[in-house]
């Protein structure tokens, strides 16, 4: 018989009522009711699916910030240098399930499928697939309504893809209202982020006397972080680039690629491109 904790098919990593959906609510803010983390399970060699009983996943970036200053110039910050990006950690915190542990559901051989008990035996390093999956309200926005929009890989929107739920009881009509929902229209847009190389560097499990379900807790460091579908490099346009056009910070408008900004209004804010408006080239 499956081990149906660790069973992983159809985008889920088990088939156990604990793997059963439930609904959420419909708003433009982002819930966790509708967060999807997907790893590699053990025994499966096909793809990541989403792992069952998950407490928490904690994302943790930061990186360091240099203070350029000149002697003689007051208490002055002459600029701010960015240091490289500390690595980043991921870290779980998962009921323990019999047939299911934490290690199972990131793809080493624990548990009742093999001698994994220890860091010491992990030999080889895990990714992590997070889905922030999108409300249909917010759909709308992407003219994706029920559907899920789907970018293109390769392109700038391709870390954007349509995710597919399973068939639920449609509604029955009712007066001048034909029914039949949701039909074979049961998607939602989903922002992909990949958390490359992982490697677990710490864990722990403790077991108490007045607390009935056992949880598991799990540090690990991230290798890289992507979209799965972009090039990355030197020249990516990121954001806030006053040379191509975008708004950027007032302290290049020596340069003359903005002006200073002031306040008017609740239309925004006053500063304009001069490299977009074509005044500089």
């Amino acid at each position: 018989m499956a081990n149906m904790d660790n069973n992983p098919q159809s985008g889920l990593g088990g088939t156990s009522y604990l793997y059963d959906f439930g609904t959420s609510p419909n708003t433009r803010t982002a819930v966790n009711q509708k967060i999807r983390v997907l790893t590699p399970h053990y025994g499966n060699t096909q793809a990541m699916h989403q792992m069952g009983v998950l407490g928490t996943l904690a994302i943790d970036q930061s990186r360091g910030m240099e203070n350029a200053r000149g002697i003689g110039f007051g208490d002055h910050i002459a600029e701010l240098v960015p240091a490289v990006t500390e690595p980043p950690t991921a870290n779980f915190t998962r009921a323990l399930l019999y047939m299911c542990n934490l290690w199972q559901a990131t793809g080493y051989a624990g548990g009742v499928d093999g001698p994994v008990r220890s860091l010491a035996h992990h030999r080889w390093p895990f990714d992590i697939e997070q889905q922030l999956v999108f409300s249909t309200i917010a759909d709308v926005d992407l003219g994706a309504a029920n559907v899920g929009f789907s970018g293109t890989s390769g392109s700038f929107d391709g870390g954007v893809k349509a995710i597919s739920f399973p068939q639920v009881t449609p509604d029955s009509p009712r007066g001048d209202y034909a029914g039949n929902q949701p039909g074979e229209n049961r998607g939602h847009s989903a922002i992909i982020t990949i958390y490359e190389g992982c490697w677990f560097t710490s864990y722990s499990v403790s077991y108490e006397k007045d607390a009935a379900i056992i949880m598991e807790s799990g540090n690990s460091t991230v290798s890289d972080i992507h979209d799965f579908a972009s090039v990355y490099g030197e020249f990516l346009a990121t954001g806030n680039d006053p040379t191509i056009g975008q708004l950027g910070s007032i302290r290049f408008a020596d340069q003359g690629f903005s002006i200073s900004q002031a306040g008017q209004g609740a239309g925004g804010g006053g500063t304009q491109s001069l490299f977009a408006a074509g005044v500089v080239s």
